[in-house]
């Protein structure tokens, strides 16, 4: 027998098919599933091979024209009422995320739902939506302070790690105090004495940039102030030092040289050993070596990467690293939206603007300049329209910016606000260890 046969015999009988979800069984006429051509009933009605009702359903009978279902029973209730009515309903008791598979399952839109059941619907998939984002940013979270919980904090993981290894107890009490502030008193006073040296090599580089502090030699040679000379080489050496405790007692010697804090405990005191590499070559006078000084002048810049130093000790600095670290998106979707309307507004402000000889934006590289910090709501006041037309662009330039910044904004302070209660919580439980 030809399977396109079965659905077309003259027998008032075998206008119907018998339907089994999970043992509740069902006779259909045909044509009530033909109202719905794009349902899995639907399209098993018009199969004509055997191959093609296997792909909708899980077994089937020719001789019984019974068509066997591995679903639920109680759902297939309202997918019978939804053939009849045109309508489905929500399923009291069922979760709305098994509602939407089984939907999807049957080939049911979301556009069939009734007006009685659409807003408890919708704002059910939101609530749901909203709970897998939590789960997925506690996830995320977890991910993101593996350095900062995992490698770097006294876990209990990490303790564990000292057993059997060379002075276990010592480097594990060094490595407790130096890794929890709020271990004991004496954490305590090693995390404020390496904040305060964190702070004195900042304050040491601002003040080493005002040209009226730099001393001069009697060949009105630049030399370096002593003082800050001093300053500069006190912190470098109490990070060095502190940096090679750190990797004398940690747990795993690998892991921490991983660890991003860790990098920027590197990359905080290279710049000087570098530095005074970089002058002991240049007393050669080497031609090669005519750039040197730009190149020292850079390396002293690096310094700035100290400041970094102080997401140790901080819960905010590190909930924002997390945070850039997993909004990519968001921050890709920000340079987009502002890098379109940066183009866009430097063109039409260069239209507008070209012909006045009192305005400055007489070209459209100076009209990026003007629509970023006019879009980013910053407005210098070294540029601006002076034509009615350009006030007006400017107007609706600003308007724009303030909307585009917006959008993306919220979803990266959302992530920070959960980022940060979770770092929270995870530093106030070590404390209580």
């Amino acid at each position: 027998m030809v399977y396109g046969q079965i659905f077309h015999r003259h027998n008032p009988d075998e206008c119907f098919i018998n339907i089994n979800v999970g043992g509740f069984k069902q006779r259909i006429e045909h044509q009530v599933l033909k109202r719905f051509p794009q349902t899995r009933l639907g399209r098993l009605v018009c199969c004509s091979s055997k191959e093609a009702i296997l792909e909708l359903c899980d077994d089937f009978s020719s001789s019984e024209m019974e068509f066997y279902f591995d679903r639920n029973p109680r759902f297939f209730c309202y997918v019978l009422n939804f053939y009849l009515t045109g309508k489905i309903h929500l399923v009291d008791g069922l979760c709305v995320v098994s509602f939407v598979q089984e939907i999807e399952y049957w080939g049911i839109k979301e556009r069939h739902l009734d007006l009685c059941c659409s807003n408890k619907y919708y704002e059910l998939t939101a609530l749901a939506e909203h709970q897998s984002w939590d789960q997925r940013s506690n996830e995320l979270q977890l991910h993101s302070s593996a350095s900062s919980v995992e490698e770097l904090s006294a876990s209990e993981d990490n303790i564990e790690m000292f057993e059997g290894s060379w002075c276990a107890d010592v480097r594990r009490n060094i490595w407790i105090r130096l890794e929890n502030p709020g271990y004991s008193t004496s954490a305590k006073v090693m995390a404020v004495a390496s904040i305060s040296v964190v702070i004195i090599s900042i304050v040491a580089l601002c003040i080493h940039s005002m040209q009226d502090l730099h001393q001069v030699d009697l060949n009105e040679k630049e030399i370096e102030n002593p003082v800050l000379t001093f300053c500069e080489s006190f912190c470098v050496l109490f990070f060095s030092a502190e940096f090679i405790l750190r990797l004398a007692v940690a747990p795993s010697a690998r892991r921490f040289m991983h660890s991003p804090l860790n990098i920027i405990d590197v990359l905080s005191v290279m710049p000087y050993y570098v530095t005074i590499a970089c002058d002991i070559m240049d007393e050669g006078e080497s031609t090669d070596l005519e750039n040197v000084g730009k190149v020292v002048q850079i390396l002293r810049l690096m310094r700035v990467f100290r400041i970094l130093k102080l997401a140790r000790h901080s819960a905010g600095l590190r909930s924002l690293g997390a945070t850039l670290q997993h909004s990519s998106r968001e921050v890709g979707q920000l340079v987009l939206f502002l890098s379109v309307g940066i183009f866009m507004f430097s063109a039409l402000i260069y239209c507008v603007e070209k012909e006045c000889q009192e305005s400055t934006l007489q070209n459209i590289p100076i009209g990026w300049w003007w629509a970023t910090i006019s879009m980013t709501t910053v407005g210098y006041g070294d540029t601006f329209p002076v034509t009615l037309a350009g006030k007006m662009i400017g107007t609706l330039c600003i308007i724009c910016g303030l909307l585009i910044v917006a959008l993306p904004i919220t979803n990266i302070f959302n992530k920070f606000s959960k980022f940060y209660q979770k770092q929270k919580h995870i530093d106030s439980r070590q404390n209580n260890n």
